[in-house]
This record gives structure tokens, C-alpha cells and sequence, in this order.
């Protein structure tokens, strides 16, 4: 008898052992469900704008390489959703979409701007999402249609401080937002009231353009890196980028907001993020895939395609970069009298 139940003991610790040992190689990061399968259907990626802005071309590039380089197994495309320069978009996906890990979004200082501004701000932020990466930075540009008058940045300003009723600006980004920002920028710096700027909203920089060249807008504020092509094409000038020195490419020749005697300058980062709720699998194939994507040898060939500059940071670091950057954008807009 004691034989059987020595016997029956050893059977159970076997079985008991074995369950163990099954249970460690399925277990997932709570311990608990079994290892993720993430992601095993479709994503998409927003660009909270119109065609043809920094949002939208960032939004494809990130789709096309991560599914050319097979980074990503299952199809990812790309969604427009304009409107309040982000804000429309933030507002639907912090509550509808707070735990949706199929769908990521494509946002910059936006993000953080709208949420700091006085009129017409979102009551939404980075707080409402999960920061994935920093990927890109880019700058602003002063631009002007190739007939204009405005020869370089200080005449514009001349002609806005006599008579700011006669001079209007445009950009892809609601009153408040990035691309007013860099519209106002050199005339606050100027000795000009930024309240006096007249300043036309549109829904990304490709409206914005087509406003310029269309006759609407005396000048326009949008992102140095999509306003190559127009000025190839002759039918832009470029008098002055937000960056601290020089660009490279078509921008090569052109001053700096410094050089033109503006002491300003404005960093246009560009991101991913994803919702609220992510789990610790979500979250941890984002960081590993995104770290591989931003040293892929395509990406970095795209990068150079559009004219942007490589800043990767991973997500806890865009966290802390984040919560930085909220901190300036404060200051900034208190300065111009447009913090909430």
C-alpha cells in the first residue's frame, strides 16, 4: 500500500511539474493569457489631416517601409482624418479608440499645442495616448509665392508692420496650432502684436500651398520638408527656415529665421502613438519594431527622400521628451498671449 501511494504521489508531482512547465512557455506578460499573437489583423495609421502635409507623408512612409521591410506581417494602411489641426481626430480616439491597439496615429508639437492654447483648445493631449517613438524633425518656413514682392523675410515683416490688415498669412494648422505658430514667430520677435497677424486656417499643408499658389495667402507657415517640390518647380520661394542652421538639399541657400535677424527658431518632431490602454505585449512589439525601423537602411533612404532629419527616441524616452517640450510650448504661447 505504501508503495501505490508513493507511486501515486511521484505520478501527481510529475503532472504537476509538467503543468508548470507548460504554463511558463504560454504564459504572457501578466502571467496569465497566453504569449500575444499581436498583431494579428489589419492597422491602420492616421494622419489627422489632408493629403499632402507633414502628417500625411510621415503617416506613409512609416506604412511603406514597415510592410516593404516585412517588419510588420499583417497590412497597414493609411486614413486622413483632418480637422482643428489634430484636435477632431484626438477627441474621437481618446474615447472611442482608447484601447484599440490596431490603430496608431502620426502627430507633432500639435499635439501639445492644442492642448495648452486659450481659444478653442482640446481638452485632450499626449497624456491620452501611449507615446511610441520620436522619428523624424523638421522646421518651419516662411514661404511666398515666386511673384511675390517679398524678397526676403524682413521686407514681409515691413509690410505686415505697416498695414497688417493688407497681409495675410495661411498654414495647415488651426489658430494657435504649430504652423501659426511659426506664421507669428518672426513678427513677435519683430516687435510686431501676434494678435494683429491676420492668419488663415486650412486642413494640412497641401491646402495651405494650393492657397498660395492660388492667390489667397500673401505667405504661408508650413513644413521646410514639404515645400521642396514647389520650389523646384519655381512656383515658391522659401525666405526663411525655423532651424538653427542651415538645411542641406533644395534649402540649402536659404537663411535661417536667425541669419535674417530673428532670434527664433522652432523643431517640428514627428511621432507615433498608439492609445491609452496598451497592453505590456502592444507596447513591447511597438518599441522592439520601432528601434529596428529607425537604423532599416530603406527608412533611412526615405528619410533623405523627403528632406527630413533622423531623431529617434524610443518611448520612454519620448515621454520624458515630451514632458519637456509641453513645459516650452507654455512658456511660449504665455509669451504670445495664447496660453489657456
Amino acid at each position: 500500500m505504501k508503495k501505490f501511494i508513493a507511486i501515486l504521489l511521484m505520478s501527481l508531482l510529475v503532472l504537476s511539474l509538467a503543468a508548470c512547465s507548460g504554463n511558463e512557455k504560454t504564459a504572457g506578460s501578466d502571467g496569465n493569457a497566453s504569449k500575444s499573437d499581436y498583431p494579428e489583423k489589419p492597422l491602420v495609421v492616421v494622419a489627422p489631416s489632408g493629403a499632402g502635409g507633414g502628417w500625411d507623408l510621415t503617416a506613409r512612409s512609416i506604412a511603406k517601409v514597415l510592410s516593404s521591410e516585412k517588419l510588420v506581417d499583417e497590412p497597414i494602411t493609411v486614413e486622413n482624418k483632418p480637422g482643428g489641426g489634430g484636435a477632431v481626430f484626438l477627441a474621437e480616439y481618446a474615447t472611442q479608440d482608447k484601447a484599440n491597439p490596431y490603430k496608431l496615429f502620426v502627430s507633432s508639437p500639435p499635439i501639445l499645442i492644442n492642448n495648452e492654447k486659450k481659444e478653442g483648445n482640446s481638452p485632450f493631449g499626449y497624456k491620452d495616448t501611449t507615446p511610441l517613438a520620436q522619428l523624424t524633425k523638421d522646421y518651419g518656413a516662411i514661404v511666398v509665392g515666386a511673384d511675390s514682392p517679398y524678397k526676403d523675410l524682413k521686407s514681409l515683416l515691413d509690410a505686415i508692420k505697416s498695414d497688417p490688415t493688407k497681409i495675410t498669412g495661411a498654414g495647415g494648422s488651426s489658430p494657435g496650432s504649430m504652423d501659426h505658430l511659426v506664421a507669428i514667430l518672426p513678427a513677435f520677435e519683430y516687435g510686431i502684436d501676434p494678435k494683429t497677424v491676420k492668419y488663415v486656417s486650412y486642413d494640412g499643408g497641401g491646402e495651405a500651398v494650393a492657397a498660395l499658389l492660388g492667390g489667397n495667402a500673401d505667405f504661408i507657415a508650413t513644413d521646410a520638408s514639404t515645400i521642396g517640390e514647389y520650389v523646384k518647380a519655381g512656383k515658391a520661394r522659401v525666405l526663411a527656415v525655423s532651424s538653427n542652421e542651415r538645411l542641406s538639399g533644395t534649402l540649402a541657400d536659404i537663411p535661417t529665421f536667425k541669419e535674417a535677424g530673428i532670434d527664433a527658431e522652432f523643431t517640428i518632431w514627428r511621432g507615433l502613438f498608439g492609445p491609452k490602454e496598451m497592453s505590456d505585449d502592444e507596447l513591447t512589439f511597438w518599441k522592439s519594431t520601432l528601434d529596428t525601423l529607425s537604423t532599416n537602411e530603406t527608412w533611412l533612404t526615405e528619410l533623405e527622400t523627403n528632406g527630413w532629419e533622423s531623431e529617434y527616441k524610443n518611448a520612454d524616452e519620448f515621454s520624458t521628451f515630451l514632458e519637456e517640450q509641453n513645459k516650452y510650448i507654455v512658456e511660449l504661447l504665455t509669451a504670445l498671449g495664447m496660453q489657456k
